[in-house]
């Protein structure tokens, strides 16, 4: 089998990504010498492996009351609040969603010096909405393979904006750090100026970004729009709807407040230049469970003071 496949196998390893782990960073020889984790094992081969010796983590506990939703021994699933961090960044090495997860459980997926326990999938830090969470390493890998593998469902709710000119459809790119402004991510344009679209044939930077859109309501300059992601790259919906002239309310990195004298209504200018995040919502998750193979889905509604102005601005 293969040399990552066979790792997998020993108790003090456990899973192919901890082994893959193991053999990037040269702490495996296959009969003496370096080898890849596709690498073949036959019998009587020798394999020797250095275990990183256990370091205490540097993660402070963060005493914050979370939003659970569901737990068992194998994951947590968490309605994520706007302004939470995910996990230690600039600017923010205490107060994250992975710092209040140490403080609930002692149970998360560590890995070798793991400094994001457990974290299978991102919300930027103003996104609201559901997230899960592994508890243990074997939970950590299925659920990451299904989020590569494109099995797990994941609804999005948008105020925007703009007018949408079409009530449905699909924005392909290939997505890339800005190459002026790196706080930001940016489409990778073709010598005609526009989004390169063939997945077949990949930009030397980049990667295939995805988004399905349906228009909800359309008033006064805004647009509410639902989101089916088929890939989740950073700042993915944030990009899409920008370039397409439909920012997200409250997004000023990507210039959602420069469009904001456009909309009709004065008073609804003035909530939205007041907005404390932007209005990006994660309502709908669901994957199956790693252990019982159980479909799990969950649904979470926008934070009560979002929905009062939803209401207010005629979009529901």
């Amino acid at each position: 089998m293969r040399l990552d496949k066979a790792l997998a196998l020993v108790q003090d390893i456990g899973t192919r990504s901890r082994a893959a782990h193991l053999i990037e960073s040269s702490a495996v020889l296959l009969n003496g010498k370096p080898a890849k984790a596709s690498a073949s094992v036959k019998e009587n081969d020798l394999i020797e492996v250095t275990l990183p010796p256990a370091e205490p983590t540097e993660l402070q506990p963060y005493d914050l009351k979370l939003d659970v939703l569901f737990e068992d021994e194998d994951l947590i699933v968490i309605n994520k609040p706007a302004g939470l961090v995910v996990h230690p960044a600039a600017g923010h090495a205490h107060d994250t969603l992975v710092n209040a997860l140490i403080s609930h459980t002692e149970d998360l997926s560590m890995k070798f010096g793991e400094e994001r326990p457990g974290i299978v999938h991102r919300l930027d830090k103003e996104t609201s909405g559901i997230i899960v969470v592994a508890k243990n390493d074997k939970t950590h890998e299925a659920l990451t393979a299904q989020f590569k593998e494109r099995s797990t469902h994941r609804i999005y709710y948008a105020v925007c904006v703009g007018t949408a000119r079409t009530l449905s459809g699909t924005i392909k790119s290939f997505l890339a750090r800005h190459p002026v402004d790196r706080k930001r991510y940016a489409s990778v344009l073709g010598d005609d100026r526009k989004p390169l679209q063939d997945p077949e044939d990949p930009p030397l930077v980049g990667k295939w970004a995805v988004t399905h859109f349906e228009v909800l309501a359309r008033k006064g300059g805004l647009s509410y729009l639902k989101l089916k992601l088929e890939t989740g790259r950073t700042h993915q919906i944030r990009v899409h709807l920008s370039e397409n002239g439909l920012p997200i309310a409250g997004d000023t990195l990507y210039g959602a407040d420069k469009k904001v004298k456009n909309v009709e209504s004065r008073s609804t200018q003035e909530d939205i230049r007041n907005l404390p995040r932007f209005l990006l919502h994660a309502a709908e998750l669901a994957f199956t469970h790693p252990r019982t193979l159980e479909r799990m889905s969950f649904r979470q509604d926008w934070p009560d003071d979002i929905g009062v102005l939803l209401k207010k601005w005629g979009l529901t």
